[in-house]
């Protein structure tokens, strides 16, 4: 059996999930009314509803996200969550507290958030000892840590992030935001600290880099290592982004869709993809003309790089050129030349946002009023932009108006394929028949004239028949191997395809509404169908965001005492980042790199607004670990 391959994408509410579904996506990911790890992204299951019944034309899947960590006043309103995914047609929960294993629910799907720090074959294990059946890998692995896992743990589903923005810390593991100001990133509300400026400084004080966003990391981008990651073991494929837009959406997912297409095209039948259809026309995607802060293949190799992204923290977009000349300043319009970068997306044109990055880090903006030739580009600008936009300065297109609008406007249509074909019934006349990849089936009768002559019909019922029609693309495959064939003028034969379309659609949302009606409501506890006698020991025993009394059964199953919840009890120590990214490498200072005197990986202290937290160095693991400056 063909490996099948699924491109998972975010939905931060249902018209950006549709979107996605057009553009290729196999599946989406998004948050119900309450407990997403994404607070900004909450969506009702009325509209959740709207987007299962659509996503399921296709075959395509909706996993609801419920991977906050749950208090213990709140257990109720998260099982109402369960009941609420389930009547609404989601085909799976990405969960993080486990106290959801021990509530009464209906039975769905339940996959392990990648907030269950899933670095290990021994964490992949004990996850996969309590029954879920997919696991969210962390970002930070390599090739040939994926593949241990998928060995480890065959019966399971690996899941990975192949696109997107990079939280520099672990992920479930990040405490710094609930450090700083009370908003935890396993609650939803991360401030995003590691996109904050900061002071570097030594023990005593000396400023060693000021005022820059080290924490920040470039964007994932995975886009030419899919195959590989299919060869290691995973099968579901990850963007990043329940607060991007729209626009973002499309162009990323139809770029990722269309390479998983060419993989499976040229896999001799060893893979396929997990829904059915496929977008045809409208724009063309180009993941360089969105937002991003430039892109990295992180840790994918198992080999350190330069990870962070400078001063591209909140993204400045595609690099477009250079000045080479100031035309003309005054009046509130600064006109400039650019020598322009060899591979743009499109021109410069009128619309365009424009940025560039001034001497201590600030990013300024701007758009093009006009565009002569290319690069002569006039502007609107203050006087304080158009002081530091001097020869030299390299320019960025944060916004690009003619992408923006192809996104918006030029739109694919996904459809599902259907086999069309025709034979001689034995009462006299036609029959044609209607199948498609997903089962279904339909045949229609009906009368004609034999052709004169057989070579023009035929070529005359490919044409009629081989068309689009609602959601189907037909292809005649199939006609009788000798004797005449049926006269049908075009209007007949267009008549015939749009009825059978009509009807097969009609069966398709016949299928989803009877799966609708019959979706088992019966509650059962998931804890109860494990086999307890397998459970596997998890090979992290502390910072176990453990915040309700079912999630610390789970634990104490396998002899663990769960301590409470960082969120919950903040007076002990803790890590409150440990990280794959290390500052010092990123320096130049790291006692392993060559070509510098240094000997001992000394903290370092990273000040925001006068409030420092001090950086160590696991060189052992190769690691950094954020934690409190205070004693």
């Amino acid at each position: 059996m063909p490996v099948k391959l699924e491109l998972l994408a975010p939905a931060r509410n249902k018209d950006i999930g549709i979107a996605a579904i057009d553009c290729g996506a196999d599946a989406v990911y998004i948050a119900g009314p309450a407990f997403g790890a994404r607070e900004a992204a909450g969506n009702s299951f009325e509209d959740i509803a709207v987007l299962t019944d659509y996503a399921h034309r296709f075959g395509a899947r909706v996993y609801l996200t419920l991977n906050t960590i749950i208090y213990e006043d709140e257990l109720e309103k998260a099982r109402r969550c369960v009941f609420g995914a389930v009547e609404a047609g989601c085909d799976a929960l990405i969960i993080q507290d486990l106290g959801i294993l021990k509530m009464s629910i209906p039975p769905i799907e339940l996959h392990a958030s990648t907030q269950c720090n899933i670095r290990t074959p021994e964490q992949a294990r004990w996850l996969s000892s309590l029954g879920f059946r997919k696991l969210v890998l962390a970002r930070e692995l390599s090739l040939e840590q994926i593949r241990g896992i998928a060995e480890a743990v065959p019966e399971c589903e690996l899941e990975c992030f192949v696109h997107g923005a990079l939280c520099v810390c672990y992920s479930g593991q990040c405490y710094l935001s609930q450090y700083l100001t009370g908003r935890s990133a396993n609650r939803g509300s991360c401030i995003q600290a590691c996109r904050s400026l900061y002071d570097v400084q030594d023990a005593s004080g000396k400023v060693l880099l000021p005022n820059k966003a080290v924490l920040s990391l470039k964007d994932l981008s995975l886009l030419d290592r899919l195959e590989q990651l299919a060869g290691a073991g995973a099968t579901s494929f990850k963007i990043e982004g329940r607060l991007k837009n729209i626009s973002y959406v499309r162009n990323i997912v139809r770029a990722y869709s269309d390479a998983l297409d060419s993989i499976v095209k040229n896999s001799g039948g060893r893979y396929t993809r997990s829904s059915w259809g496929t977008p045809e026309g409208g724009f063309t995607p180009n993941p360089t003309a969105t937002f991003n802060r430039g892109y990295t293949g992180y840790f994918i190799d198992g080999k350190r790089g330069k990870w962070n992204s400078r001063d591209y923290a909140k993204g400045i977009g595609e690099p477009v050129g250079r000045v080479s000349d100031i035309l003309s300043s005054g009046g509130g319009t600064t006109v400039f030349r650019l020598n322009l970068y060899t591979e743009l997306s499109t021109p410069v044109s009128n619309g365009d946002g424009l940025c560039f990055i001034g001497r201590k880090g600030k990013i300024y903006g701007m758009r093009a009023n006009s565009v002569k030739n290319g690069c002569e580009i006039s502007c609107l600008m203050p006087e304080e932009t158009s002081a530091r936009l001097v020869k030299g300065r390299d320019i960025f297109r944060s916004f690009n108006q003619e992408m923006e609008s192809s996104l918006n406007h030029n739109l694919p249509s996904r459809l599902i394929p259907a086999d069309l074909t025709l034979s001689c019934a034995e009462e006299g006349g036609w029959v044609i028949r209607a199948s498609t990849v997903e089962g279904l089936e339909l045949q229609r009768h009906f009368n004609a004239e034999p052709a004169r002559e057989r070579a023009k019909a035929e070529a005359g019922l490919k044409a009629s028949l081989s068309r689009k029609s609602g959601l189907f693309t037909f292809t005649l495959t199939g006609l009788p191997e000798d004797g005449p064939l049926p006269f049908l003028p075009s209007s007949a034969a267009n008549a015939l395809r749009r009825e059978m379309a009509e009807e097969l659609e009609d069966m398709l949302y016949d299928r989803i509404d009877t799966a609708r009606e019959e979706a088992d409501m019966t509650e059962s506890i998931p804890w109860e169908k494990i086999d307890h006698s397998r459970l596997v020991r998890p090979e992290q025993v502390t910072q176990l965001n453990c915040a309700n009394s079912l999630a610390k059964e789970v634990y104490a199953a396998v002899g663990i005492e769960a301590a409470p919840a960082y969120e919950l009890d903040g007076s002990g120590r803790v890590e409150l980042m440990r990280c794959k990214y290390c500052l010092r490498y990123e320096m130049g200072i790291c006692p392993k790199q060559s070509g510098n005197r240094v000997r001992k990986a000394s903290p370092l202290y990273l000040v925001n607004n006068g409030r420092p937290v001090m950086a160590t160095f696991d060189c052992f693991r190769c690691e950094m670990v954020i934690k409190s400056a205070n004693p």
